[in-house]
């Protein structure tokens, strides 16, 4: 299973093995001029093209003060020779003698978008380090891999606004004019879901509206209001289709799955569901409740936990009211 951390390792480490002979390269014939900056602003300039995807190059002291000038393809910049990087991302781990790290993904001051930065240590042949070489890259042009990773499909608990919650039990559950139609919304969500393409459908109990995602058009979603999600004609602005055959969810778990949100809506008048969603594509079902907490979990785990669980009085319930 390729995770995401795994995933951003890997495509970390698939950027280092492009970048490690170029670099070094670079860095050696830096210290050939270093410290003069006019050699290195032309050695830094000769020296961007032969490192794959970088947009910009500079050179600091060992103290992260910069001691060259920006040089990118748009050619250089004297604007920023001086400044301090001591404490920019890239710099807070020690640089090896030997090698270069990697940072971590930071947003960059300059273009405002999601870098990372490759940091080598400029050493003389007694291995004294001189400074530093950096070379920035936009996340934009880093297309290493196209595998998607795995996203671990587990419970979730998020916590919600938290003026929400201290005022949790000075609400009182109001009646929706979706809830007076739930029974008919279940059996319209059913038959969207199980023979319309409907792949991911969410409730909104408190605001008496549906956002539906179609097969046909998973990019968009459409919005149906009260009078349109309780309306069985509804059915017919999404043509008739097979199952999709990589859903997760059994067709036949689908009215339960809604059914269990009627209960989580109607089970306590004070802890009570605001909205519910089903995906069948990747068997998730998510829940907003009145205390602006959040779950998500996959269908099974929903179905086999009753009442008793969300609104007993068990130490293994989750608390709702975080």
């Amino acid at each position: 299973m390729l995770t995401i951390e795994h995933s951003i390792e890997d495509q970390k480490a698939a950027l280092a093995t492009k970048l490690e002979i170029p670099m070094e390269i670079l860095a050696q014939k830096c210290v050939e001029v270093w410290p003069d900056k006019a050699a290195l602003d032309r050695v830094l300039s000769e020296g961007l093209s032969t490192i794959p995807l970088c947009s910009l190059v500079y050179a600091m002291d060992p103290n992260g003060i910069q001691v060259s000038a920006n040089v990118s393809r748009d050619g250089l910049s004297e604007r920023f020779f001086g400044q301090d990087l001591s404490q920019r991302p890239f710099m807070t781990n020690v640089v090896p003698s030997r090698g270069f790290i990697l940072s971590n993904v930071y947003i960059s001051r300059g273009t405002e978008r999601p870098s990372v930065t490759a940091v080598l240590a400029i050493a003389n042949r007694e291995q004294r380090v001189l400074g530093f070489v950096a070379a920035d890259f936009d996340l934009r042009d880093l297309t290493l891999t196209d595998m998607p990773p795995d996203i671990p499909l587990t419970w979730r608990q998020l916590k919600g606004d938290p003026a929400i919650r201290q005022n949790l039990f000075q609400q009182q559950r109001v009646k929706s004019d979706m809830d007076q139609h739930i029974d008919d919304v279940i059996a319209i969500m059913e038959e969207l879901i199980c023979e319309r393409g409907i792949f991911h459908g969410k409730l909104h109990f408190s605001s008496s509206r549906a956002t539906l995602w179609s097969m046909d058009d998973p990019y968009c979603y459409r919005l149906h209001v009260l009078d349109e999600i309780i309306n069985p004609v509804v059915c017919l602005a999404y043509r008739k289709q097979a199952y999709p055959a990589r859903a997760v969810v059994r067709p036949e778990l689908v009215r339960p799955v809604f059914e269990r949100f009627k209960m989580l809506r109607e089970g306590d008048e004070v802890i009570y569901l605001r909205s519910g969603s089903l995906n069948i594509i990747n068997g998730m079902v998510g829940l907003n409740f009145s205390c602006d907490g959040s779950h998500y979990l996959p269908v099974d785990d929903f179905l086999s936990k009753g009442s008793d669980f969300w609104f007993g009085t068990s130490l293994a319930e989750p608390d709702l009211t975080v």
